[in-house]
């Protein structure tokens, strides 16, 4: 375990809310190579909670205490509210700090960009957190597609609706633009870069942006749609307000389509409190064959039409996996900054398109 821990690159977690403690600090503990060494959080129950988690880490009141010890951290992840992303990122590269960032990168694609040119002009790695490329439905979506089972995709429909009419509060819910609130900038982030991967750049965005319950700031139930530059259209429905939940894909292609209801069950096991490679949890991101989803042509789902695909194990491990390998051996990391200014430029172009109430055409860039 020593050696390990001599040899591990040791993580500074920047940020224990939802994002760092459900999804960051375990996935970089159970990966190999990386040790979690720091966690920043200024909250005394978050400090204890990181304490009771992770008996060996080291607490810091402020990410300003990471940058005199650049020497003894060889990653940055930066799981702070939206508003602090940029400034956070930056300080680090300043530091000579190889960073992950949790979506969004930025509030606009231009900060993306030039973060994304101080971390090239470094040599130092700029990742950002988009976890669901490894959702088991997306997996299965995209091994569905390479294998040619749907024929040419015409039409890609995602969907992340829930139903919470309570305002819940906090900072995801401010109408403060320095925020970055609502869903467009969070579920969104996930929708458009799931759409890029899967079918590469836009030429054309349209969206509607509400904020439909009393009291609330910012959006809450929102629709893109996109045309690809191959002619593929992405219609992307992101929602708090959803009374009746939607299939999560619905994928139409000229031989047949993909029809796939629920989550992937990866947030719910780590919320739970599960951890991926420890012996008690069993097989990591598998769901029960009830929640496959079903491909067919002609014939409803819900009515037996298609036949069920197995769905895939979901994978968030991948992720720091590939992270560790982009730190040691230079190959490409999982997720690069460049890609998340692309969804960046298509969020910015839905929100212009809400306000103008029009189409707003992109030049396609990868």
């Amino acid at each position: 375990m020593d050696d390990h821990h001599n040899s591990a690159l040791r993580v500074a977690l920047v940020g224990y809310g939802l994002a760092g403690s459900v999804f960051h600090a375990p996935l970089i503990a159970a990966a190999d190579g990386l040790v979690l060494d720091t966690v920043v959080t200024s909250s005394s129950e978050r400090r204890r909670q990181a304490r009771a988690e992770y008996p060996d880490v080291i607490l810091a009141d402020s990410a300003d205490e990471l940058w005199g010890r650049a020497d003894e951290l060889d990653l940055i992840v930066i799981a702070s509210p939206n508003r602090t992303h940029v400034a956070l990122a930056r300080a680090a590269l300043e530091a000579g700090l190889p960073v992950v960032v949790d979506k969004p990168l930025a509030a606009t694609a231009a900060e993306a960009e030039e973060l994304a040119a101080l971390a090239d002009a470094r040599g130092l790695l700029l990742s950002v957190f988009q976890n669901r490329r490894w959702d088991n439905d997306f997996l299965t979506l995209r091994k569905l597609i390479a294998d040619g089972a749907l024929g040419h995709v015409q039409r890609f429909e995602s969907r992340f609706e829930r139903w919470r009419p309570q305002l819940k509060g906090g900072w995801r819910e401010s109408g403060d633009p320095a925020e970055v609130g609502g869903l467009l900038y969070d579920l969104g982030s996930h929708l458009v870069d799931q759409a890029l991967t899967l079918f590469g750049p836009v030429v054309s965005v349209y969206a509607e942006v509400d904020v439909r319950r009393p009291g609330a700031q910012t959006d809450d139930d929102t629709f893109i749609a996109l045309t690809h530059a191959g002619g593929i259209r992405s219609h992307l429905w992101m929602s708090a307000i959803t009374a009746q939940l939607g299939p999560r894909f619905r994928v139409l292609g000229s031989e047949a389509g993909y029809a796939k209801y629920g989550l992937d069950p990866q947030e719910a096991a780590l919320r739970e409190g599960l951890r991926p490679g420890t012996p008690d949890t069993g097989p990591w991101g598998v769901e029960p064959e009830s929640g496959w989803g079903r491909l067919g042509a002609g014939e409803s789902p819900l009515t037996g039409g298609g036949i069920p695909v197995p769905t895939l194990p979901g994978d968030y491990p991948a992720y720091y996996a590939g992270v560790a390998a982009a730190l040691r051996d230079g190959t490409r990391p999982p997720v690069t900054a460049a890609e998340a200014a692309a969804a960046l430029h298509v969020l910015e172009a839905a929100r212009l398109s809400a306000a103008e109430q029009r189409t707003v055409h992109l030049e396609a860039t990868a």
